[in-house]
């Protein structure tokens, strides 16, 4: 079985180092670092071909940009079984692989609790879900995104089924994908922290409060909301069409 991490990079050259070396440290040899990057004009891709490690797959993304494309690249180019999405500047805490690859044995989908800290990785919350309240629900999750691409897992059948994602850009690659292991598998998060979860700058004050995670007009919030659980739904209904199809050839056969 083989395992791709998924890397959306732009200007990391901050803090890649130690999020690659935390995640070097846990994966197997016949697994894949895949790093995107949107363009960076600083040393992040300098930093990240000092590794020298044949596991690491520079990729440039050569379509529209931003973080949610960068992200998508990195998906395409996955070979793995397993997929896990991580962010250029958080670092990978001990177990965190083996403890992932083991619940997804029983689960298409699994979001890890991390620790919130600040730049310099002193720890500020010992639970990003009790931020949150972060769980399963379609609803719940449309309304108020748990769903965090950094701490997520998951098989090669909820990517498969989640793309190609969206045109529309006012959905998400963190919250789709999560969604989709809703709607089409079994979805589990785990409480016990396995990353420390880096805020910098103006991003800490946008963390204590669920009112002050987006300043977009309240209509456009609305319209998000409604094209992500569209989106969804005529997801859902595709899925279970096809089971319908499925079961009954197969009691024909």
């Amino acid at each position: 079985m083989k395992i791709s991490i998924c890397i959306a990079t732009y200007n990391g050259e901050k803090f890649i180092s130690e999020q690659i070396d935390s995640i070097l440290k846990q994966i197997k040899e016949h697994d894949e670092i895949i790093v995107s990057d949107d363009g960076s004009t600083d040393k992040t891709l300098e930093i990240v071909g000092n590794f020298n490690d044949n596991r690491i797959k520079i990729i440039h993304n050569q379509g529209k940009k931003g973080y949610t494309p960068n992200f998508q690249n990195a998906l395409k180019q996955a070979d793995g079984d397993i997929i896990f999405i991580s962010d250029q500047d958080d670092v990978w805490l001990p177990g965190k692989y083996d403890v992932v690859i083991e619940n997804l044995k029983n689960y298409d989908l699994v979001v890890t609790n991390s620790k919130v800290t600040d730049e310099v990785l002193n720890v500020t919350n010992e639970s990003f879900f009790s931020i949150y309240n972060s769980g399963t629900g379609l609803i719940k999750n449309i309304i108020c995104c748990t769903y965090y691409g950094c701490c997520m897992a998951f098989n090669r059948k909820i990517l498969n089924y989640a793309m190609p994602f969206p045109k529309n850009t006012e959905v998400s690659v963190d919250l789709w994908l999560g969604l989709v292991g809703e709607a089409v598998g079994k979805v589990k998060f785990i409480e016990q922290p396995f990353l420390l979860y880096r805020r910098t700058g103006s991003n800490v004050t946008q963390l204590g409060s669920l009112m002050s995670r987006s300043k977009r007009p309240l209509h456009m919030k609305i319209y998000k909301r409604l094209l992500m659980l569209f989106s969804i739904l005529n997801l859902t209904i595709k899925y279970r069409l096809g089971l319908k199809k499925h079961h009954q050839l197969t009691k024909n056969s």
